[in-house]
């Protein structure tokens, strides 16, 4: 008997030996055949080889000299994994067949008695018969025809069209934004995931991306005249649209029970944490507003790198990684790995979860003059040191509700960055935070709505004691509608206060407004 007709016939074996078990209309049908808990059934079937094994069985039960002599002489009975039987379980006449199958199997003498059960269960055998040729032919197809016996692939595709308009008493800057950044624009983003486990236990992660949001022509994708406007989705490689690259190829496998090595050519920062403290958002908008409120410490860097997670059940999470920009390069002068132009970042965390809510803390250097702290503030990327490093430092977490209602999950981050600087006027002290609120299942089940604030990295102190007027603050609003299970779209609108910071003409003002809707395909 095959693996697949063990499975079907095991639970309906069991169904038989019930007391009033026979259920005798004719109007039941093969859409009946109950398979729940097959894999229970068959894992116990040659587990049972006394009647004694059942705790519900008696001897006082009607049923139980003949319950005995199946179990211990023909070996066709199954009961549950927790030692039960529940012979008062109705079952149709599909189901008897089904028993009658197997105990048939294990039966090398056909009786009058058994003759006369084929007789009477000739029908329902057939059906059976043909269903589960039916099913072994399927399984058969679906093997022949499968991408990879070790590979799964996850797509996502996503569709924005949005635009942008700016304000403010800066005439001359409002008018050149509206000009360059100022047009509607339709844009997609394709990523295809590739996960291959080997052993089970280990994994190999190649995404493939594509888009064409140009990062000089295109607001999404440059962040407009701040760089702050950015979108998570927004992807493009190099200066040509439409290309698909490698976007991360790195290898994961576990050492002992909790510890798991992370390393690759390319991979990023955040693939290599133990906890990320933060659940917002389940549909990003701005990038800016994704990394917990800690853009330096949590930079994303991208390159070779390698990394350990420590992850044990109690709940306690610790992590090291390094990451190199520059890694792929033999040029020592503007490459290479754990160099002085590597464009590294090595990076420490701490923290804890729960069930419904996580803490945790990170520390990152960061070497200087290589643009890996994206998203601050112009007059601040203008004025860190192109030397040195940044000691970068981040407190974030989130809680949570067990159900979805009217209180939404709360998300928090913090960051601190001290630079290292060279002359006077370089920036030595820079802040940033967010504070991120989503509520699930609003209006209807599936659709989830969500808002944060917060301020990029911004300058707080200069080498010389001055301390400049950079802050602002970033808002996003969205709402998700789940229109399928893979189909959903989201109209989302974000308000940049002061994009530009301290570098905002003198008594003037200067605001960015921009609309999207977002529509994401997932399979």
């Amino acid at each position: 008997m095959t693996l697949v007709r063990q499975l079907l016939w095991a639970p309906a074996a069991l169904g038989l030996l019930a007391p009033l078990a026979v259920v005798n209309s004719p109007a039941a049908n093969a859409a009946e055949l109950n398979i729940n808990g097959v894999s229970d059934y068959a894992s116990s079937a040659d587990q049972v080889t006394s009647v004694t094994q059942f705790s519900d069985v008696y001897p006082t039960d009607w049923a139980y000299q003949a319950l005995a002599n199946l179990v211990e002489q023909v070996g066709c009975v199954a009961g549950y994994p927790n030692g039960t039987f529940r012979g008062n379980r109705a079952m149709t006449r599909y189901e008897a067949a089904a028993l009658l199958n197997a105990c048939l199997d294990r039966i090398t003498e056909v009786t009058d008695e058994l003759r006369r059960l084929l007789k009477e269960f000739e029908t329902e055998l057939a059906i059976l018969k043909g269903r589960v040729d039916g099913l072994e032919a399927r399984v058969g197809e679906l093997e022949a025809t499968q991408f990879s016996t070790t590979t799964k692939l996850k797509g996502q595709a996503t569709w924005v069209v949005g635009a942008n308009r700016f304000k403010g008493s800066a005439s001359q800057r409002r008018s050149e934004s509206n000009k360059l950044y100022g047009g509607t624009t339709f844009n997609y983003d394709l990523q295809l995931g590739l996960a291959t486990s080997f052993t089970g236990k280990d994994l190999l992660t190649t995404v493939l991306r594509g888009g064409n949001f140009d990062g000089d022509g295109n607001v999404f994708g440059s962040g407009g005249p701040s760089g702050l406007a950015k979108l998570e989705t927004a992807f493009q490689e190099g200066d040509r649209p439409n290309l698909v690259a490698i976007d991360k190829l790195f290898y994961s496998f576990p050492l002992g029970d909790d510890i798991t090595i992370t390393t690759g050519p390319i991979v990023g920062q955040e693939d290599m944490l133990a906890v990320w403290p933060s659940v917002y958002p389940s549909d990003p908008i701005l990038d800016v507003l994704t990394v917990n409120g800690a853009p330096g410490a949590y930079n994303k860097n991208k390159g070779a790198g390698v990394g350990v997670s420590w992850a044990p059940e109690s709940g306690a999470r610790a992590s090291a990684n390094y990451v190199a920009a520059n890694g792929a390069s033999s040029d020592t002068l503007a490459g290479g790995f754990a160099t002085d132009q590597a464009g590294g970042t090595g990076t420490l965390q701490l923290g804890w979860e729960g069930d419904n809510w996580g803490v945790a803390a990170l520390y990152s250097k960061v070497q200087n003059g290589q643009d890996l702290i994206v998203y601050a503030t112009p007059f601040a990327k203008d004025h860190f040191s192109a030397r040195g490093v940044t000691h970068a430092s981040a407190l974030g977490g989130f809680w949570q509700p067990l159900q979805s209602g009217w209180l939404p999950s709360l998300s928090l981050g913090w960051g601190i960055n001290q630079s290292e600087t060279q002359r006077k006027g370089q920036v030595s002290t820079s802040q940033s935070w967010t504070v991120g609120l989503e509520w699930n299942d609003v209006l209807m089940e599936g659709n989830n709505a969500g808002m944060a604030v917060g301020q990029p990295v911004f300058a707080t102190d200069l080498r010389g004691g001055d301390t400049p007027a950079d802050g602002q603050f970033i808002w996003e609003w969205w709402y998700q509608f789940q229109v399928t299970d893979n189909i959903s779209v989201t109209p989302a609108l974000f308000y940049l206060s002061r994009p530009m910071g301290e570098l905002t003409p003198n008594g003037s003002t200067f605001q960015q407004l921009g609309g999207l809707i977002k529509t994401t395909f997932v399979f």
